[in-house]
């Protein structure tokens, strides 16, 4: 007997494309059958002609604090993740861990979390950790010696790869990264890399990334492209990389479909000269928290928060949708998140992406198939990651699975409400176990921590 049915489903294929009408079956966590005249099962659920999918697999999001003096112990990011669609969310990115990888994935070892997650280990977050906490100093030979170590410590086991936040920590330069990653040599792990400057230096700093990956021999993910390139230089930005992945470079990228971006207002980001690099005023930067929420700034306003809250969440309104859109239709950019709340303030992207994919760029705009979107969410992921056994509607699958409508699937969150739940999120299943139904979260402690010795079992 199985322990879940999906009965009258529309089952998308990622990887071909293609849908059928057909029954799941689900059993001690995997997809056990998928066809027609099924056997009996525990539990049956009626779709009713929802489309059912792979869940959802976010390549690039930031994880909360769930350990020490910051933490509350709970969930805020992740939670939001689970309501869109998520089974499976990469941490780390950016450079950046919110605490160390063993106190991360215990703790969800112990509690469990509402989705899956992975790691990188960030290089921001190591230069802390020998010592480093200048982000315009460069590492000393001994400081780099420590990276080595630990990056070959944090890979053997648990992370996937190594993140970097290249404008986060302008002392860090190419030399730095090329040295660090002398620690991982030998092991194929993943690179993921947040560009050093964008708009007008947003192709030099693409640049650098195939670099790395050509240096190193490599994958590298190129995080959030929009944020980068989408100042009139997008179309550029592609066809560098694709020359580059014709002439046989393992890139790849990610993007969030909106014009605006979301970090600290005290980050390098913001140093002197950004507002004349984006030809933007003061005004294009809303502040998210506390006494100042939904005001926008001016230069006064800017810079006496930055001063006093150089940790407040801000966001960004600089870069071109159009440009946005054409990365997230490129064969080779995936959609992710790049969700970051705090107290459920932030930006609505880590409330929004996958469903304003689906429902406004592809089933309204037409930017793309249906199909397309749901492959960019979840085999291109799962193949980036090395996951063999998600991401795909295959027996022998896990059982991560969402059921939208197709023909209400949208996003509601917006800066005024970021963390609005989405429409047309019928059930989400993770690891075997309904999670969401019709919006209500009936289990947030499904998720597990998958470690790199996990998918290296898997392979």
């Amino acid at each position: 007997m199985y322990d879940i049915k999906l009965i009258n489903g529309r089952i998308i294929n990622p990887d071909t494309g293609t849908e059928k009408l057909a029954d799941l079956c689900i059993k001690n966590g995997k997809i056990e059958f998928i066809g027609s005249n099924a056997g009996e099962a525990k539990k049956v659920i009626d779709v009713e002609g929802k489309a059912i999918a792979p869940g959802f697999i976010d390549i690039h999001m930031h994880e909360e604090v769930l350990v020490g003096q910051e933490s509350k112990g709970n969930y805020d990011i992740a939670d939001r993740m689970l309501q869109m669609g998520v089974t499976t969310c990469v941490a780390g990115n950016c450079g950046n861990n919110r605490q160390g990888i063993d106190e991360f994935f215990n703790y969800i070892d112990a509690s469990g979390s509402p989705v899956n997650y992975l790691t990188f280990i960030g290089h921001n977050y190591l230069r802390q950790i020998v010592g480093n906490d200048d982000n315009y100093r460069k590492s000393t030979k001994s400081e780099i010696s420590k990276m080595q170590w630990l990056v070959s410590e944090a890979t053997r086991e648990n992370a996937i790869g190594v993140s970097f936040g290249f404008e986060y920590s302008p002392g860090a330069d190419t030399a730095e990264a090329l040295q660090i990653l002398e620690g991982v040599k030998g092991q194929k792990v993943l690179l993921s890399a947040h560009y050093r400057k964008d708009a007008k230096y947003g192709i030099e700093a693409i640049k650098e990334l195939i670099q790395i990956s050509r240096e190193t021999g490599l994958p590298m993910q190129i995080s959030h492209l929009g944020s980068c390139t989408a100042y009139g230089m997008m179309r550029e930005a592609l066809d560098v990389i694709e020359d580059e992945i014709s002439a046989g470079t393992d890139i790849s990228a990610d993007c969030y479909p909106y014009d605006a971006f979301s970090t600290y207002i005290g980050s390098a980001v913001f140093d002197e000269g950004c507002f004349e690099l984006w030809n933007k005023s003061y005004d294009s930067v809303l502040l998210t928290e506390g006494e100042y929420k939904g005001m926008r700034c001016d230069k006064e306003l800017f810079y006496k928060v930055r001063k006093e809250h150089p940790n407040m969440l801000i966001v960004a309104f600089v870069m071109n949708e159009k440009e946005v859109l054409e990365a997230v239709a490129a064969p080779y950019v995936m959609i992710a998140s790049d969700g970051l709340f705090r107290n459920s303030q932030g930006h609505p992207r880590g409330a929004g992406t996958f469903p304003r994919v689906l429902g406004r760029y592809a089933r309204d705009e037409k930017k793309l198939t249906l199909a397309e979107a749901v492959r960019k969410m979840t085999v291109m992921p799962a193949e980036r990651l090395g996951l063999k056994t998600k991401g795909r509607m295959l027996e022998g699958m896990d059982a991560d699975i969402v059921v939208f409508d197709p023909d209400s699937i949208i996003d509601t969150a917006t800066f005024e409400s970021p963390v609005s739940t989405p429409e047309g999120i019928e059930y989400v299943i993770i690891n075997g176990e309904v999670a969401v139904s019709h919006k209500n979260v009936i289990n947030s402690r499904l998720g597990k921590a998958v470690r790199r010795a996990d998918i290296l079992k898997e392979r």
